[in-house]
């Protein structure tokens, strides 16, 4: 079934009908890009909000971002970021495949609808013409036959009346005459008018408006298949981001699951532990013996020795300053006015980039004499005394850098000796043992010569010893012609289970009584000895040191 068949008669519905359509047509585009606003929008606010909750600070400055909540939280955050992301892609899909082109396709069906209408209406318009001149053919058709009767009746009476002359007879029955040729000749036209308009309704009718009409139902089809398509379009452009929405849900719940509330504590520990050994008991001060004082013209002080009881008094409260007001403290080089621990960590660090530095300039000092040495064999492709300054530069920063490590590594002996000296009892049990040093354990047949060199940093530090370190331990001196020292220097006991699997490391069981044979360089890795026998390097966090 055909519009041209059956709608032959509804031009106008037609007209409508099509109208309509594209209405249709220009309502969806407009929701549509109304609709990819809307997501812009969220989008936008999505990225605005994301960017209001990340850290203001960089990460590296920052200490939340070593708790498992901070880096869950930011992950979280990053993925809803992605997740904007991916709302923007389906907004401009929506604007560019959906607005963009159903719009031009609007204009398109707009303009050939137009054209069919004209092209319809021209048909109309001819047909009208065709039937207006059939009418007034018809019509002078009509005229003519009564004026030639009215002529007829006229001659027929003249000729009857015997009054009338022969001249007026004769002249009436030519104009009858005349009359019916004129009648006779409407009526050709009269009968060729309406042959061809018949011809003209039946061609309009049956074939023009026909044609018409097809092409209408043809483009209206057209439109209402591209138009369907439009609609699927809207669900594609989520689908197409489905996947990576799905991977920022994805990444959303591991982000949860992530939060990892015991190493929590931990970090928390190894950032704020001070290395400090728990304040003493106070002291009793008896002021009641000041009754008894015998006045002295010649004394300046309490012959009982008050001023030092004060003195000592002020030293135990000095001790206790984690419980009282902080004093603003100046930043030293050293680091000594962090805690023992803190401080011990602030110095690997350096320590640790220290020696970066200086690998990366070793590193260089090769290569400038690998290239002096190319340009020496072949001049032309550059002058080795153009090196020169470089590697003179290159040399100093070594020797720069090397007195720099020498610096941090007696410093860093130092800060170690006070961790364990203030360690005795502090270090309380974990349900989850500290993460082993990341380095490898010395070799054990150079830890003498070690021991040694570490006694010459010490001695070269040129820090006086604070209050805290004054009880450091003097380390064993060992004869360089053994291997292994002659007796322990201190005991020590496994505070967790330790399995001593690479080479160098010896194996524990939690709760084990070892003997202490050499302390931690700063590497993390303490040498002890079981009873049992066996020797070689545990982690230091797994130990309860105690010194001889």
């Amino acid at each position: 079934m055909d519009w041209g068949t059956e709608l032959w008669d509804q031009f106008e519905v037609l007209e409508r009908h099509t109208q309509w359509g594209l209405d249709l047509l220009d309502k969806y585009v407009k929701f549509v890009k109304e609709r990819a606003e809307v997501e812009q929008a969220y989008a936008k606010q999505l990225r605005s909000l994301v960017k209001k909750y990340l850290p203001k600070r960089p990460t590296k400055d920052d200490p939340e971002v070593k708790f498992s909540q901070q880096q869950s939280f930011v992950q979280l955050l990053q993925e809803v970021n992605d997740f904007a992301g991916q709302r923007e892609l389906v907004a401009e899909s929506l604007g560019i495949r959906v607005c963009l082109e159903l719009a031009k396709y609007s204009q398109e069906m707009k303009q050939e609808r137009k054209m069919h209408f004209q092209e319809g209406r021209r048909a109309q318009q001819q047909l009208e013409n065709g039937f207006k001149q059939l009418e007034n053919s018809k019509r002078k058709f009509e005229r003519d036959c009564r004026e030639a009767e009215k002529a007829a009746h006229t001659a027929e009476r003249l000729d009857q009346d015997i009054n009338a002359t022969k001249a007026d007879v004769e002249k009436a029955k030519q104009q009858a005459h005349l009359r019916n040729h004129m009648a006779e000749e409407s009526k050709n036209e009269y009968a060729a008018q309406l042959q061809r308009f018949n011809r003209d309704q039946a061609h309009f009718y049956f074939s023009q408006m026909p044609q018409i009409f097809d092409k209408l139902q043809d483009m209206d089809e057209r439109r209402a298949t591209h138009l369907g398509a439009g609609y699927g379009l809207l669900a594609e452009a989520e689908l197409q981001v489905v996947p990576i929405i799905g991977k920022c849900l994805e990444g959303m719940k591991v982000a949860a699951e992530s939060v990892d509330a015991k190493n929590d504590s931990q970090v928390l520990i190894e950032l704020h532990k001070s290395g400090f050994a728990r304040p003493g008991d106070l002291e009793f001060e008896d002021f009641s013996q000041v009754m008894n004082r015998v006045p002295s013209d010649s004394s300046l002080g309490t012959p009982d020795g008050r001023p030092e009881l004060r003195a000592a008094s002020s030293r135990s409260r000095a001790k206790r300053w984690p419980f009282g007001k902080k004093n603003k403290t100046v930043v030293t080089e050293d680091f000594s006015h962090l805690p023992p621990e803190q401080q011990r960590k602030r110095l690997q660090q350096q320590l640790e980039e220290r020696n970066r530095e200086l690998q990366k300039e070793e590193d260089q000092r090769e290569a400038l004499k690998k290239m002096k040495d190319v340009y020496e064999k072949t001049p032309q492709m550059g002058d080795p005394a153009s090196l020169e300054p470089r590697i003179a530069e290159t040399l100093g920063n070594i020797e720069r850098l090397k007195l720099e490590v020498q610096k941090y590594e007696a410093w860093l002996a130092e800060a170690e000796s006070r961790v364990l000296s203030n360690r005795g009892d502090s270090l309380s049990r974990h349900t989850r043992p500290p993460d082993p040093p990341t380095t490898a354990p010395p070799d054990s047949s150079s830890s003498s010569n070690n021991s040694g060199s570490q006694d010459n940093k010490e001695s070269s530090s040129e820090e006086p010893p604070s209050e805290e370190g004054q009880d450091t331990p003097i380390y064993t001196e060992f004869d360089e012609d053994f291997e292994e020292p002659a007796s322990p220097i201190g005991q020590c006991v496994a505070i967790y289970h330790f399995e001593g699997s690479s080479e160098g490391t010896v194996s524990m069981s939690e709760g084990e009584d070892l003997s202490l044979m050499e302390e931690d360089k700063g590497d993390g890795w303490t040498r002890v000895r079981r009873k049992q026998g066996g020797e070689g390097y545990v982690p230091t966090s797994y130990l309860r040191v105690t010194l001889n």
